[in-house]
């Protein structure tokens, strides 16, 4: 391991040592990690024993409620738009928030998504769908007043700028698009 590099001779000795003396076998190990996988709760168990905990304030229940369905109205899929449009377009939702259409041209993509900050950069939250044979995508998704960063992501692995958006640079050598959300008449500024 790495880390013993950087342990004094006398120490480096020792592992060694135990490592002649303690082994384990590959079935225990097996056996072991076939305990814990059975015994592991999927993502969802875990949130519904959250959410029925006794301890858990009957208020916390409706709030998850109320955040579960805002999250479905304002993330369900998007109608597919008219190809040819210029990327990303904007519909007024209310004073706080904006229905912000984006669209990539990619021929070549087998699946497209759409992540930023204001999906916490999950490149599974919102996936943009094929609007016609020309590879044109496109998603639409309401959006808060403000400045936000975001990437398209093709085919699961490729972050993509939007040609069509300003750019900035992202920290890390590449570059995120921008968009900002204005409430005066629903407008991208």
């Amino acid at each position: 391991m790495s880390h013993e590099l950087d342990l004094p001779p006398s120490l480096q000795a020792e592992v060694e040592t135990a490592r002649r003396h303690v082994s384990l076998s590959p079935e225990l190990e097996a056996r072991v990690m076939a305990a814990v996988r059975r015994r592991a709760a999927s993502p969802q168990q875990r949130a519904w024993r959250w959410l029925t905990a006794p301890s858990l304030p009957p208020w916390a229940l409706l709030a998850a409620a109320a955040t579960a369905l805002l999250a479905f109205v304002l993330l369900r899929p998007a109608s597919v738009g008219s190809p040819g449009v210029a990327s990303p377009l904007a519909t007024a939702v209310g004073p706080e928030s904006i229905y912000v259409r984006f669209i990539l041209v990619a021929p070549n993509a087998r699946e497209v998504a759409l992540a930023g900050t204001f999906n916490g950069w999950d490149p599974t939250a919102a996936p943009l769908a094929r609007a016609d044979a020309a590879g044109t995508w496109t998603v639409t998704v309401a959006l808060p007043v403000g400045q936000h960063q975001y990437a398209f992501v093709v085919d699961g692995r490729r972050w993509v700028p939007d040609p069509a958006a300003p750019a900035v640079d992202d920290g890390f050598g590449r570059k995120n698009s921008v968009v900002s959300v204005s409430a005066a008449q629903g407008r991208i500024l």
